[in-house]
């Protein structure tokens, strides 16, 4: 993940896309969100929880920056190159696929295992959606499929990391709630 952010950050500032660049911090914080996991994985529920929060939280303030940038993008943003976008997303997808591959298994696990989940998930339908932006970039010579795409990644972030805290914030109920 943290390679494939260097990839993506790169790409989607040479091709001047806003959904690349969007795929690429939410890589940033996968692998942040990986090492978390990994670095709480044997400690209590409640601290897994925590974590989570942590994590859910970052998800949602990437989201609402992405949302930001696409209305900046909006105004003074040019089309961007189709076939650096397509290609870097292919690219992406495949490495995602098998993240995600890897942690299906994990998907109804607690809030700090299900977060990891989400993230892999939602990569997966942010490249396919990146993919279906370049070929709307490129078909249209337009910049706006690649703002819907980014807007759409948003909204995995913002939707995600809601799902999380919630979670994480019900676990953390339970967890004081046992203690009385």
């Amino acid at each position: 993940n943290a390679i494939m952010f260097l990839v993506e950050v790169a790409a989607g500032l040479v091709a001047g896309s806003l959904s690349l660049q969007a795929d690429a911090l939410d890589f940033l914080g996968d692998a942040g969100n990986y090492a978390l996991t990994l670095f709480v994985l044997s400690m209590t529920l409640k601290v897994r929880a925590t974590a989570a929060l942590v994590k859910g939280a970052t998800m949602a303030v990437l989201g609402v920056f992405v949302l930001v940038q696409g209305v900046l993008h909006a105004v003074t943003g040019a089309v961007p190159h189709a076939e650096i976008m397509g290609a870097t997303a292919l690219l992406a997808l495949v490495a995602n696929a098998a993240v995600a591959g890897m942690l299906y298994r994990y998907r109804d696990g607690d809030s700090n295992a299900r977060s990891v989940w989400l993230c892999s998930r939602n990569d997966v339908l942010a490249n396919l959606a990146v993919l279906l932006a370049a070929s709307g970039v490129f078909a249209l010579e337009s910049r706006w499929p690649d703002l819907a795409v980014a807007a759409f990644i948003a909204s995995l972030a913002l939707t995600g990391g809601w799902q999380v805290v919630r979670e994480a914030l019900r676990e953390r109920a339970s967890c004081d709630r046992s203690n009385m």
